[in-house]
C-alpha cells in the first residue's frame, strides 16, 4: 500500500508533482467512483485491478478534454502553420502517469488513490505499454509528440494503430520467443475513435491518360478510420493530437453477387484488407520487401494527406467548407516530416492529389510538394535502405509509379545540365536502380522531393555527405542539415526518477523540465558534500529498488553494493553485444584466476529484442543466457559477478531500469550508430558512459567533456590487423573465444555457438577484436573508480571519484 506523504515530503514535492489540494483530492475522487459506476458498469464488490486502472485513466482523461478541445479551437482560430510528423512507428509506452506529470495531478491522484485504499503503482502495472515501434525510431517520435506540444507547436502524429505492437519477448531454454502483443484486448481508455472522419485509401487498378488528365480507375478501396489519442504539453494547457488509422473493409466490399456461399466469403474476405493495420513489422535497421508493409506506408500517407488537404482548405473549427483553394499557400500553413523513408510514398502521393486531383500543372505542384516536405534519415546501414521493386508498385500503386518515373526523367536532366557528360553520376543519382530486377530507391526519392534533409547526430550527418549521401550533397549542399536526436525530460527524469528530479528542483528551480540547459548551473555544487550525498542516497535507492525487481522476475539475488551494468536496445551485430560478452567472460576468468583478490563487484544487465527473422542476433541471446547460467552458478563467483538478460525490453521497463543505472554500454563500431538516445537517458539519470566515437556518444562527450566519459576504441577505418591476428596476440581473447567453441558455455551442445565463432574469426563486419583490448582496458578504469566512488561515499566524501557522477547532471 503506497503510504501518503508527510507534509515535509509534500512541500518538498509541490514544484514537480502538482499540489495535492483538498479540493482537488475531492473532485477526484468524486469523478473516479463515477466512473466505476457508470463509466465500467462495476461496483466495489466486484471490480478488479484492472477496472480501477480503468476508472482512474478515465478521470485523468477528463481533465485532458476540455484542454484538447479549447486547444484544437485556438489552432483553427489562429490558423498557424501545422506540422505533421508522418512515422510508421509511435512508441509511446504508459500514457497514465506521464499525462499526470504533464497536468500537475500526480500528487493530488495519489492522495485520492490512497484514501480510496487503492495502490498507485498496482494501478499503473494494470495499463499495456502502446509498443507500436521497435526501439529508437519509434521513440524519437514519441519524445517529438511530447515536446512539440510543450512548447506549444500546432503539431500532428500521424501513424498505423496497429492491433499488434512489437512483440513480446519470452526467454524459454535461453532462447526468444515470440508472443503476440495484444495490447487492445482491455481497450484503451486513452484513444477516441472518430468515423465521421473516415477516408478511403485506395490500391491496384490502371491508369487512363485523358484529355481531363489522368484516371486511376478499377481500384480497390479500403478505408481508414482515424483513432485519435491526446498529447498534453508539460503544465502549458496544450493538448495536441496523435492520429492513428486504422484500416476497415466498405460495406461493399467482393459482394458481388448474393449467392449464400458467395457472400459469406466475401465477408470473411474483408479480414484481408483490415490487415493492413493488424501488426507492426519488427524489423529495426532492416529492409523486408513485403507487399504488406508497401501497403502500410501507402495506407498512412494517402489517409494523412486527405486530412492535411482537408484541414488546409477549411479555417473554421467545426466548419467543412472550403474556404482556401490556392495551394501556393500550402507550404506557408504546413509542414510535412518524414520519420525515415517509410512515409517516402507522401511525395508521390502528394504530387497526385495536386496534378490530378487539384489540377497544378507540374512545375507548380512540384514547387508545392518539394517546400512542404522533410526528411529525416536514420541509418547508414545498407541493409536498412528501403528499394521497392517496381513489378510490385506496377501492381500495387501504377499511379504513383508513373509519377516517380516522371520525377525521375525531370530529376535527371537537371542533374545533366549541372554534369553534362557525367553518366556514371547519373546512373547512381536514379531514383530507379537498374540491374536484374528494378527497383525504386526511397532515400533518394525521399531527398529529391524534399526541401530539407537532416541526420540525427553530427557524426552520422557527416556520414551521409560525405558517403551515402555525397552526389546529392553536391547538387544541393543548401538542403543537408543536421538535428540531431534528443528525449523528453518529462518522461525520462521527472516521471521516471522523481527523487533526483526533487534534488535538483531543490537546487536550481524547475525550469529545467523544460529547459534542459539549466542543468548547467548544478555545476555549482560540484564539491556541495550535502547535494552529492542526495544525489547518492537517491541513486543507491533506485538500485535498491530494481535490485528487488530483479530478484522477483529473474530469481537472482543481486548485491545492491555491485555496479549496475546496462546495455538495453534492440540486438543486432552493430551494437555489439558480442563484445559486451567477451568482456564478461574476460572478467569472470579474472576473477576465476585470482578469487581472493579484492574485485569490483558487477551486475552487468543486457536487454533487447531481436527481429523474429534475424538468426544471428538469436544466437546473441542465447550467448548471453548460457554466459549467465554458468556465471551465476558458480560459488568462487558469488555476488562478485552476476550477468542477467532483461526479458521482454520495452519502454515501462527502461523507465524502472535507467534510474537504477551505473554504467551506461553505447559500444557500436564507431560510423554504425546514427545517433541513439538510450544514451542521453542513462547520463540524464546518472550513469557513466562506455563508449565509443559514434552517434551521439561524441556530442555527449563535448558537452560533459571527454574525461568524464569513458571513450575507447577506433575513430576511423584506417588498417587493422585480421582477426586471427588479434585472437592470437591477446591470450585473454583466446582464452574467451575457445570457451565459446569448446562448449564450456554450452556443455550439453558444445558446437552450440559455431556460428558465432565463425562470424567473429573470419567475417566480422564491425569489428569486435579490434576494439577487445581498448574495451577491456577502459572496463578497467571503470572498475577502479567505482571502488574510489564506494570509498568515498561510505566516509561521506566528496572525492574524486564522485564528481564525474554529478558532471553528468
Amino acid at each position: 500500500m503506497s503510504k501518503p506523504l508527510s507534509d515535509h515530503d509534500r512541500k518538498k514535492q509541490i514544484s514537480v508533482r502538482g499540489l495535492a489540494g483538498v479540493e482537488n483530492v475531492a473532485e477526484l475522487k468524486l469523478a473516479f467512483n463515477r466512473h466505476l459506476h457508470f463509466t465500467l458498469v462495476k461496483d466495489r464488490n466486484v471490480a478488479s485491478k484492472r477496472d480501477y486502472y480503468f476508472a482512474l485513466a478515465n478521470t485523468v482523461r477528463d481533465h485532458l478534454v476540455g484542454r484538447w478541445i479549447r486547444t484544437q479551437q485556438y489552432y483553427y482560430e489562429k490558423d498557424p502553420k501545422r506540422v505533421y510528423y508522418i512515422s510508421l512507428e509511435f512508441y509511446m509506452g504508459r500514457t497514465l502517469q506521464n499525462t499526470m506529470v504533464n497536468l500537475a495531478l500526480e500528487n493530488a491522484c495519489d492522495e485520492a488513490v490512497y484514501q480510496l485504499g487503492l495502490d498507485m503503482e498496482e494501478l499503473e502495472d494494470m495499463e499495456e505499454d502502446a509498443g507500436l515501434g521497435n526501439g529508437g525510431l519509434g521513440r524519437l517520435a514519441a519524445c517529438f509528440l511530447d515536446s512539440m506540444a510543450s512548447l506549444g507547436l500546432a503539431a500532428y502524429g500521424y501513424g498505423i494503430r496497429y492491433e499488434f505492437g512489437i512483440f513480446n519477448q519470452k526467454i524459454v531454454n535461453g532462447w526468444q520467443v515470440e508472443e503476440a502483443d495484444d495490447w487492445l484486448r482491455y481497450g484503451n481508455p486513452w484513444e477516441k475513435a472518430r468515423p465521421e472522419y473516415m477516408r478511403p485509401v485506395r490500391f491496384y487498378g490502371r491508369t487512363e491518360h485523358t484529355p481531363d488528365g489522368v484516371k486511376w480507375v478499377d481500384t480497390q478501396v479500403v478505408l481508414a478510420l482515424p483513432y485519435d489519442t491526446p498529447i498534453p504539453g508539460y503544465r502549458n494547457n496544450i493538448v495536441n493530437t496523435m492520429r492513428l488509422w486504422s484500416a476497415k473493409a466498405p460495406c461493399d466490399f467482393n459482394l458481388k453477387d448474393f449467392n449464400v456461399g458467395g457472400y459469406i466469403q466475401a465477408v470473411l474476405d474483408r479480414n484481408l484488407c483490415e490487415n493492413i493495420s493488424r501488426v507492426l513489422y519488427p524489423n529495426d535497421n532492416f529492409f523486408e520487401g513485403k507487399e504488406l508493409r508497401l501497403k502500410q506506408e501507402y495506407f498512412v500517407v494517402a489517409a494523412t494527406l486527405q486530412d492535411i488537404v482537408r484541414r488546409f482548405k477549411a479555417s473554421k473549427f467545426g466548419s467543412r467548407e472550403i474556404v482556401r483553394t490556392d495551394f501556393a499557400y500550402l507550404p506557408n500553413k504546413v509542414a510535412i516530416q518524414l520519420n525515415d523513408t517509410h512515409p517516402a510514398m507522401a511525395i508521390p502521393e502528394l504530387m497526385r492529389v495536386l496534378v490530378d486531383e487539384e489540377k497544378l500543372d507540374w512545375d507548380k505542384a512540384w514547387d508545392v510538394c518539394v517546400r512542404t516536405c522533410a526528411y529525416t534519415n536514420h541509418t547508414v546501414l545498407p541493409e536498412a535502405l528501403e528499394r521497392w521493386p517496381i513489378d510490385l508498385f506496377q501492381h500495387l500503386l501504377p499511379r504513383h509509379l508513373e509519377i516517380i518515373f516522371e520525377i525521375n526523367r525531370r530529376f535527371l536532366q537537371y542533374v545533366a545540365s549541372k554534369f553534362p557528360g557525367d553518366n556514371d553520376r547519373l546512373r547512381r543519382m536514379s531514383l530507379i536502380e537498374e540491374g536484374g530486377c528494378k527497383k525504386v530507391n526511397m532515400a533518394h526519392l525521399c531527398i529529391v522531393g524534399s526541401h530539407a534533409v537532416n541526420g540525427v547526430a553530427r557524426i552520422h550527418s557527416e556520414i551521409l555527405i560525405a558517403t551515402l549521401f555525397k552526389d546529392f550533397y553536391e547538387l544541393d549542399p543548401h538542403k543537408f542539415q543536421n538535428k540531431t536526436n534528443g528525449i523528453t525530460p518529462r518522461r525520462w527524469l521527472v516521471m521516471c526518477n522523481p527523487g533526483l528530479a526533487e534534488v535538483i528542483a531543490e537546487r536550481i528551480g524547475e525550469e529545467f523540465v523544460r529547459d534542459l540547459d539549466q542543468l548547467k548551473k548544478l555545476l555549482k555544487f560540484i564539491n556541495d558534500d550535502a547535494f552529492i550525498r542526495d544525489i547518492a542516497k537517491i541513486k543507491q535507492e533506485n538500485k535498491l529498488k530494481f535490485a528487488v525487481h530483479l530478484e522477483e522476475h529473474y530469481k537472482v539475488k543481486i548485491n545492491p553494493q555491485s555496479m549496475f551494468d546496462f546495455q538495453v536496445k534492440r540486438i543486432h551485430e552493430y551494437k555489439r553485444q558480442l563484445l559486451n560478452c567477451l568482456h564478461m567472460i574476460t572478467y569472470y576468468n579474472r576473477i576465476k584466476k585470482e578469487p581472493n583478490k579484492h574485485w569490483t563487484p558487477r551486475t552487468i544487465m543486457v536487454g533487447g529484442k531481436a527481429a523474429p527473422g534475424y538468426h544471428t542476433a538469436k544466437m546473441i541471446i542465447r550467448l548471453i543466457t548460457a554466459i549467465g547460467e554458468v556465471v551465476n552458478h558458480d560459488p568462487v563467483i558469488g555476488d562478485r559477478l552476476k550477468i542477467i538478460f532483461l526479458e521482454n525490453y520495452r519502454v515501462t521497463l527502461a523507465e524502472k531500469a535507467i534510474p537504477s543505472a551505473d554504467l551506461s554500454e553505447q559500444i557500436s563500431t564507431a560510423g554504425t550508430e546514427a545517433s541513439g538516445t538510450g544514451n542521453m537517458k542513462f547520463m540524464l539519470n546518472g550513469a557513466l558512459t562506455i563508449g565509443t566515437m559514434d552517434g551521439a556518444n561524441v556530442e555527449m562527450a563535448e558537452e560533459a567533456g571527454e574525461k568524464n566519459l569513458f571513450i575507447f576504441g577506433r575513430r576511423g577505418h584506417g588498417d587493422r590487423e585480421g582477426e586471427e591476428t588479434y585472437y592470437n596476440r591477446i591470450p585473454e581473447l583466446k582464452q574467451a573465444m575457445d570457451q565459446i567453441a569448446g562448449g564450456f558455455f554450452s556443455h550439453k551442445q558444445p558446437d552450440l555457438f559455431k556460428e558465432l565463432v565463425d562470424l567473429l574469426m573470419h567475417h566480422d563486419r564491425f569489428k569486435v577484436f579490434a576494439d577487445y583490448e581498448a574495451y577491456i582496458k577502459c572496463q578497467d578504469k571503470v572498475n577502479e573508480l567505482y571502488k574510489v566512488s564506494v570509498m568515498a561515499k561510505q566516509h561521506r566524501l566528496p572525492g574524486s571519484g564522485i564528481r564525474p557522477y554529478l558532471i553528468k547532471y
